[in-house]
């Protein structure tokens, strides 16, 4: 059984990796430094130009014919591009913060001596936990940064941007969320945060290259593709017409590589 105190003392340290060290606060930094230019010289931007006639004609038949027609009745325009933005650059980030959850622990021989004091099970949930708190409040922070984007321009705006706000919240949640375990996955079984970069990036594109092939050879519509996290993305970015599938497909591939990289961690040597 997990221990819900070592569980919690696991989980802070990852916050603490990142809020309270000085490598942590370089990286919190630049990201807010990354983010900052995106909302003013990106997302700003691009609102003023929605607004404008011409715009909104070509728009809606270059959305209509990507499926992305209703991003453009939304009631905040900063919140259309925003989603545009992190739906596709929050998965990245995820995959390059998470790389280091247990490697530099086990190169260091550390994670031998965590393992005197909790269970594998609880080191690997823990840090999984501790990675994906760590990036929700980022995820947070960018989108009350948007808020402010969009109440500046026009008060009236602060009560549906809030709203807005927390839907793409939770959506964003539980895109990253298969992707925080698949790094797991691969720190279960590599010594290297940047080995695990890089069987990350193998897995995406021999893994596809194989799966194409496989589907290619059976003539068969085989939901293979459905083994890489973020496979449903392209299918969930106008918001329009989910239904609970869409949460359901990113839930069963976090808890499908969590439980391979438990049990490979189990037999893995440290």
């Amino acid at each position: 059984m997990l221990n819900i105190h070592r569980l919690s003392i696991l989980t802070q340290f990852e916050l603490k990796r990142i809020f309270n060290t000085k490598n942590g606060l370089i990286a919190l930094m630049a990201f807010c430094a990354v983010w900052f230019i995106l909302l003013t010289y990106v997302i700003s931007s691009a609102t003023e130009l929605v607004f404008s006639d011409g715009f909104k004609l070509a728009a809606s038949s270059l959305f209509g014919s990507l499926g992305l027609s209703a991003l453009l009745k939304w009631p905040v325009a900063e919140f259309s591009i925003y989603w545009l933005v992190a739906v596709y650059s929050f998965p990245i980030f995820t995959f390059l913060v998470s790389s280091d959850q247990t490697c530099s622990d086990r190169a260091r021989g550390t994670l031998r001596f965590i393992t005197l004091r909790a269970s594998r099970s609880e080191i690997l949930i823990g840090r999984f936990l501790g990675q994906f708190l760590t990036l929700v409040s980022l995820i947070l922070l960018t989108l009350l940064a948007c808020v402010i984007l969009a109440t500046v321009r026009d008060n009236a705006l602060f009560l549906p941007a809030l709203k807005q706000a927390a839907v793409l919240f939770i959506e964003l949640a539980i895109i990253i969320l298969p992707f925080i375990a698949l790094m797991s996955f691969f720190n279960s079984i590599l010594s290297s945060a940047k080995m695990s970069i890089v069987a990350g990036i193998l897995f995406y594109t021999i893994g596809a290259l194989l799966i194409g092939f496989i589907q290619f050879q059976l003539d068969s519509g085989l939901f293979l593709n459905f083994i890489f996290p973020g496979t449903q993305i392209s299918s969930v970015v106008s918001l329009d017409g989910l239904d609970f599938y869409h949460y359901l497909i990113p839930i069963l591939q976090t808890i499908v590589l969590l439980f391979v990289a438990d049990k490979l961690l189990k037999r893995a040597s440290i």
